[in-house]
């Protein structure tokens, strides 16, 4: 299941197959589409097509290009539309230097007003933003402290994307990234992290790679998800669940689960998420950010027991791997990993445990021998080159716990056939003395992204 979050199927370049069009989409997999308004009959339009399809929202604003029409007339039915119970968000507004078809003193002055008004009725915003970079951060600072939403068919720079981020804002890619000579934007897909990432037609325009040179429709979304999930080397099903939770939580449509899940899917193997409780509060944590891991949410009402983790498994040997890794440290529950992976490797199973590296800490004892002919791989997240640097990153509630690392690192290659030390890739830490330190224990170092999960 796809969202498209910006089309404008009000447009007449679909007056001749409107209707085809859409269930073009449906067919697709295009769960829901957000029709956005950009001048006064496009907003009207929009309103009429999402009262007749259930599954086509609106959005409702004044373009940049017709910033110069929002006089009080204008303004004051803008204020009656976006009341309107379809309405999930202001826009498309922005800032737009390309064509200048409103001077930029008037685009600027339009767009703080529809921001404002964002705010009184308590909306997302959708941004146009065209060779306009600072300007529209400057006016998002200044302006848009309360206001959440995100910048559409994102054309700007890696920085920008950052400080729009670090704002709140969601960052959406388009058809361009098909194209040939993306690479910055490929770049910027590739960077932004999983729970500020959109998707998109922008349609009529922008028609992606192989469909270029016909109308864009939003059918064509799932050419785009396919690219943007090879860069960032996820399934498409992976990408669509973490797009779809982005826009129904950004734009409040759908419905939400909002149980955490035992296991879950990401590429070809599944995790096991059996607690949440770490003992480690480390800085780069996802959990420090959200409770959701592409798409799936883990935040546990309740820890489940052995039985109910098998029950949530159902083939292991359909899986690459199945890997003991939530949002929190699984050797916490050490019974419970035994008699799992005991069950898996029976069923044809191959296991994988993600850990701290504090098990032996936690236990009390060595309980690496426990884990022999039950774990095929385990991954022990380092982290640092030394104690000092270690306890700064990761803030451990246990003593001693860098040396309880590198012991069970030590520990691991002794009877695990293969153990691998994690690195998250983060400023201030040497990857080079982390290696060293890797091998010199006998382990494999593997290099984490500070946004890559699994």
């Amino acid at each position: 299941m796809l969202i498209d979050t910006h089309c404008h199927l009000e447009m007449e370049a679909f007056n001749s197959d409107r209707d085809k069009v859409i269930k073009r989409a449906e067919d697709a997999g295009i769960k829901y589409i957000i029709n956005a308004g950009s001048d006064r009959e496009g907003n009207i339009k929009g309103l009429e097509l999402s009262a007749k399809y259930p599954h086509i929202y609106s959005a409702a604003g004044i373009h940049p290009h017709d910033a110069k029409t929002l006089d009080e007339a204008l303004y004051n039915e803008l204020k009656q539309w976006v009341k309107h119970p379809k309405v999930v968000a202001v826009g498309e507004i922005g800032l737009d230097y390309h064509y200048m078809h409103s001077p930029k003193g008037v685009q600027v002055e339009t767009f703080r007003k529809q921001i404002g008004l964002a705010k009184e009725v308590n909306l997302p915003i959708i941004i146009h933003s065209r060779e306009a970079n600072n300007d529209t951060l400057r006016v998002l600072r200044e302006e848009a402290a309360d206001v959440t939403g995100v910048l559409h068919c994102f054309s700007g720079d890696i920085e920008m994307a950052k400080e729009a981020m670090g704002l709140g804002f969601y960052i959406s890619i388009a058809g361009p990234v098909t194209f040939k000579n993306a690479k910055v934007l490929r770049e910027i897909a590739e960077f932004i992290p999983d729970e500020f990432l959109l998707i998109e037609t922008d349609a009529p325009y922008l028609t992606p790679v192989p469909m270029r040179g016909q109308r864009n429709e939003p059918s064509f979304l799932t050419y785009t998800a396919q690219v943007i999930s090879e860069i960032r080397g996820i399934t498409v099903s992976d990408l669509a669940r973490i797009t779809t939770l982005n826009a129904m939580r950004l734009f409040k449509i759908g419905k939400i689960a909002w149980q955490g899940e035992i296991a879950y899917k990401i590429r070809d193997s599944l995790y096991l998420n059996i607690t949440n409780r770490c003992t480690n509060k480390c800085g780069f944590c996802v959990k420090s950010r959200t409770n959701y891991i592409k798409g799936h949410n883990l935040r546990l009402e309740k820890e489940p027991s052995a039985l109910q983790v098998i029950k949530a498994i159902k083939y292991p040997a359909s899986y690459k791997e199945i890997i003991f890794c939530g949002i929190g440290e699984p050797l916490l529950r050490l019974d419970v990993v035994k008699k799992v992976a005991a069950w898996i490797k029976q069923h044809g199973g191959r296991v994988r445990i993600n850990t701290n590296g504090h098990g032996n800490l936690i236990h009390g004892k060595n309980i690496l021998p426990e884990l022999h002919g039950i774990v095929d791989s385990i991954s022990i997240s380092l982290d640092a080159e030394d104690a000092k640097k270690y306890e700064k990153i990761c803030r451990p509630s246990i003593k001693g716990s860098y040396e309880g690392v590198i012991s069970f690192i030590r520990e691991a290659v002794k009877v695990i056939p293969e153990v691998k030390a994690t690195v998250v890739k983060i400023p201030g830490v040497n990857i080079e003395k982390c290696r060293k330190i890797a091998e010199e224990l006998g382990a494999e170092l593997r290099i984490r992204d500070f946004n890559m999960v699994g």
